[in-house]
């Protein structure tokens, strides 16, 4: 039985046909994920690409255009312009699940809690592989963020700061060894940072002294101390209990109330 939508799904239901556009932004994406473009990648000029889809170029910049709100690419116009590659990037992930948050009223204490179930477990997981270069890495992380409290009294530069311990947490998930579990975490740490930078945009009385940035880099050693004696149940539960006071100062006042805001 037909319908205007398509032909019966497999249960029933008219599957709509796909564009031609969304054929084309198919075929584009599986190679940008199997690695045969990479990330700075210039694709094809329009018309070598027009010719090899036998399309119109409308229906090649409407390709174009579901690839770039999929942050797969960024088209560039104008004699020197182009299609480039882009690394998908966490962050795109993070916006869509922070959209669903938001419009569920989910609070940010929620999403904090469900932080807390994961990172502690990848600490604990990386505990128990515990290979020399990652101890080699976290250190280097640590010492980065060491150098710019001391060369400045305090963390001078915020934005420096947030990168250097961002890349700590990232390295810590990555290397735990299972890549579903340090994307599912990524992207609740990027809503959180993300709904966090949000609200101290609007008030000052969150700002951290260089006593709170120490603080943190002594715990961001002790945990590595104890990945490093490969003490699993200690990294996890230290990591734990970090989180938690770690959450009593960001969720304070209306944070255990106040709904992810990452669009206001």
């Amino acid at each position: 039985m037909s319908s205007a939508l398509g032909v019966p799904g497999p249960i029933g239901r008219p599957v709509r046909a796909p564009k031609t556009a969304e054929l084309i932004a198919s075929q584009l994406r599986g190679q940008i994920v199997r690695g045969e473009l990479k990330a700075g990648d210039t694709l094809p000029p329009e018309i070598t690409l027009m010719e090899q889809f036998g399309v119109s170029r409308p229906t090649l910049r409407e390709a174009f255009r579901i690839l770039e709100t999929e942050s797969l690419i960024d088209v560039r116009r104008g004699s020197r312009g182009g299609a480039q590659v882009l690394s998908p990037d966490i962050a795109v992930a993070a916006r869509y699940v922070g959209l669903l948050l938001q419009v569920s009223g989910t609070t940010i204490a929620d999403v904090y809690e469900a932080r807390m179930v994961l990172e502690p477990a990848a600490a604990g997981m990386l505990a128990a592989r515990r290979p020399r270069q990652d101890i080699i890495d976290l250190n280097q992380c640590i010492d980065d963020l060491s150098a710019l409290v001391e060369s400045n009294g305090q963390a001078g530069n915020p934005a420096a700061w947030a990168a250097a311990a961002y890349r700590f947490h990232r390295l810590m998930l990555e290397r735990a060894g299972n890549q579903t579990l340090a994307l599912q975490a990524g992207v609740l740490r990027e809503v959180v940072a993300t709904h966090m930078s949000t609200a101290v945009s609007r008030t000052s009385d969150r700002l951290q002294t260089a006593a709170d940035f120490r603080k943190a880099i002594r715990a961001y050693r002790k945990l590595v101390s104890l990945v490093e004696a490969k003490d699993v149940a200690g990294a996890e539960q230290y990591w734990r209990t970090r989180m938690e006071i770690v959450g009593r100062r960001l969720l304070r006042d209306s944070g255990s109330t106040a709904v992810v805001d990452l669009f206001s």
